[in-house]
Order: structure tokens, then sequence, then C-alpha cells
């Protein structure tokens, strides 16, 4: 259940990680909530989480994207966590797309090319970090798909992560190990297993049909999803979250947008 604390000064809403999230409770119909939540207030705006049906509609009232402060952002954020630009980035502009915000989305789209087009040979070998939920190169590749043309993407990944036709680095496709899910922190380990799942699902639905890279990406994507979608109901510290990364995983893919999908559900 979301939670809503007032302090003396604000209130905030305790949700899973994200900014501008979707969050989806089961059943995925009759629970959504929209706030911004830690490391992101910068941006956006949340004066309040509005809780129940149609909280996602667009425009809502709770949570507006912030768009003072990202052209002052000079350097992207690239975490494994609630801060990350490329997430956000990402979930921002599928809110754009559903709530015909056209001044946010080219917003949205000059930034992150702004930060990420240039980027080449991403280095992996030290991923993930300990405390990760979101692989930072595999998030930001999944922002640059939702921007890019197709052929435009693939040449892009190409050259951002250079040897995955190789399946290297092996850290990349190899499932998190998860040694304690009582631990609050250890267990962000299943949502990377679970947000590395969804992006590289993405990935492979960009590929033409018998690309190698296609056959790749499903495998790994099918290994991480197996790895962490048994761990989304048990322990507390990871089923108030981990279902809205696993979600995003099962909704992958299938060679339609997510945000056309998660419209269909806000409207439903």
């Amino acid at each position: 259940r979301h939670q809503l604390y007032r302090g003396k000064s604000r209130r905030r809403a305790r949700v899973p990680a994200g900014c501008g999230t979707c969050i989806v409770r089961a059943p995925v119909r009759t629970r959504l909530a929209t706030a911004t939540v830690r490391g992101a207030a910068r941006l956006g705006r949340c004066r309040r989480a509005p809780l129940g049906r149609g909280a996602c509609a667009p425009r809502s009232r709770g949570c507006e994207p912030h768009p003072d402060w990202l052209p002052k952002l000079h350097y992207p954020i690239r975490v494994g966590e609630h801060s990350q630009t490329a997430f956000a980035f990402g979930l921002i502009r599928d809110w754009s797309v559903v709530a015909g915000d056209g001044a946010m989305r080219a917003l949205i789209d000059e930034r992150s090319l702004h930060y990420y087009s240039g980027d080449v040979d991403c280095p992996l070998a030290y991923e993930p970090s300990g405390e990760d939920f979101l692989s930072p190169a595999l998030t930001e590749a999944e922002c640059m798909r939702r921007i890019l043309g197709p052929r435009e993407f693939q040449r892009w990944l190409d050259a951002f992560l250079p040897r995955l036709d190789k399946r290297q680095p092996k850290t990349l496709f190899t499932p998190a190990a998860v040694s304690d899910r009582k631990d609050w922190r250890i267990v962000h380990l299943d949502g990377v297993n679970l947000s590395r799942a969804w992006c590289w699902r993405t990935i492979a639905a960009s590929r033409p049909p018998r690309d190698l890279l296609r056959k790749i990406a499903s495998k790994a994507a099918d290994d991480h999803l197996a790895a962490s979608l048994p761990q989304v109901a048990g322990e507390y510290s990871g089923e108030h979250w981990l279902a809205t990364f696993a979600l995003l995983a099962l909704l992958a893919g299938a060679g339609k947008d997510l945000a056309q999908r998660r419209a269909r559900a806000v409207r439903s």
C-alpha cells in the first residue's frame, strides 16, 4: 500500500523507484498512482501523489515534469539507482507522448541526444554495483531506443555496446546474485535483473527478425527474468516495488511502444 507522510513543510509519498513512474499494483486495472520519488525531485515536482483509478491520467496535477532544471544539468547522472537520468527521461518521454506535451517531448529528446548520442564503447566490466536496481548502460540504450529511428538506433547501439554479438562482457549477460533478500539494499539486485530483462527485450524487439543480436538479447532477457521474477512476492523489502519492474519486462517488446501499452492501461 502507498503511504503518505505529512511533514512540517511538505508532504511526500513513499513509492517504488523512478521519476514520474506509473506505479502499477495487482490487480493492474484497479491500483494506479503517480509520483516523483527520492533522488529524482529535481526532475519532477510532486506536491501530492494521487491514488486510485485514473491517477496516471495525462496531465496529472500531482506530478508535472520540471522543464527549468534540465538545461542546467550539464552532465547526465549515470548511477544505477533513483536519480539516474536515462530511466527518468524514458518515463517522462512516455508521459509526454500520452499527454500530448510536445514541448516536454522535444526537451527530453534534445537533452538525451546531448548527453548520449556521442557515447561509444561503454565500460561495462564493473556492472552491477552492489545496490543497483538499474543497469546504467542498458537503461541508456532503452532511452535512446525511444528517440532514434530503428536504423539510427542500430548504428548507435553497435557503437555504444560493440561486443554484444559476442556476448561480452559476461557481467551484462549474467543475472546478478542476491545474497540476502531481507536486506533492503541488497534486494535492489533483483530489480537490476528485472530491469535488465526489460531492456534486453526492447533491444531484441528493435532488431530485424533474423538478426543474431535479437536472439542473444532475447536469451539474456529470459535468463534475467527467470532469476528474479519468482522473487516478486515473498519478502516485503522487495515485493512492495519489484512488481513494477517485472511489469516493464513482461510488457516489453512485441513490436509495440510501451507508451501505447501504458496509455491503454490508464484508460481502462
